[in-house]
């Protein structure tokens, strides 16, 4: 039986760098992969899931992938550039993400549900309660949704895209980070734009009763309408702010590098 056995376990030692190169770059994706990169999922998800997909990635992608360095050296600095290409790869794809909660931090601040000046202190300095709301609403839409399946068919041609090996290009990488930062404040201004036309219109209202009766608290006095108006604007467009945010993500993961 030790005599049958032994090609077996010979094949599995020859493939055992290929898997710690797939699993480098897998492994970095999964850190931050939307739905499942969030600091609230288990880690002991996220490295099953990466075991899983390496071990089912390594048979097809063993053709491509590059032969093992006699020196180890060389290996960690292949594994050290998959793992750079994995963590740029997930963030971009956390980026677009982000577009929602960013879009609810913009309306806390409007509705004056928050201030800079008085940080949440469980929440922290850079966030509001309702932006953790739509943060938590962006890994269950996306795991409903089927949003991450997008992220995994792109990764899967990542490995054709920049081959395991190669290094990440520093100015497509720049390139494509900088686009991806410019078009997720875009969209979350678009989904907040509701809100940020009702707070101009509401801060020229005030303006205009403050010259008539200046000596009237008006900040204090319509404070409370402006949380009610809000509230009442936001229970009317946060369907409507999810599925724009859905379907435009959709679109922006159908787009990651890999994909084509």
């Amino acid at each position: 039986m030790a005599a049958d056995a032994s090609p077996t376990i010979g094949q599995l030692l020859a493939w055992a760098p290929a898997f710690v190169i797939v699993l480098a770059r897998v492994g970095a994706v999964m850190a931050l992969m939307p739905g499942l990169g969030e600091s609230t999922s288990p880690a002991i998800v996220r490295i099953g899931l990466a075991l899983c997909l390496s071990v089912l990635l390594v048979p097809v992608l063993s053709a491509t992938l590059p032969p093992v360095p006699e020196i180890g050296l060389n290996m960690a600095l292949v594994v050290a550039g998959e793992v750079v290409t994995g963590l740029w790869f997930g963030w971009l794809a956390r980026m677009i993400t982000l577009a929602l909660p960013i879009a609810a931090q913009f309306v806390a601040y409007l509705l004056g549900l928050s201030s800079v000046l008085q940080p949440d202190a469980d929440l922290g300095a850079q966030s509001t309660a309702l932006a953790r709301l739509f943060e938590l609403a962006v890994p269950v839409i996306v795991l409903a949704s089927g949003l991450y399946t997008l992220v995994l068919r792109a990764l899967v041609g990542l490995f054709a895209l920049i081959p395991p090996g190669h290094m990440l290009p520093a100015g497509d990488g720049a390139q494509a980070a900088l686009q991806v930062v410019g078009s997720t404040f875009a969209l979350a201004l678009q989904l907040a734009s509701p809100f940020v036309v009702a707070a101009i219109a509401w801060y020229v209202a005030m303006g205009q009763i403050t010259r008539v009766m200046s000596r009237v608290q008006i900040f204090f006095v319509m404070m409370p309408g402006q949380i009610l108006g809000g509230l009442v604007l936001l229970s009317v467009a946060a369907g409507i702010m999810i599925a724009v945010w859905q379907r435009q993500a959709g679109t922006w993961l159908g787009a990651l590098p890999g994909s084509g």
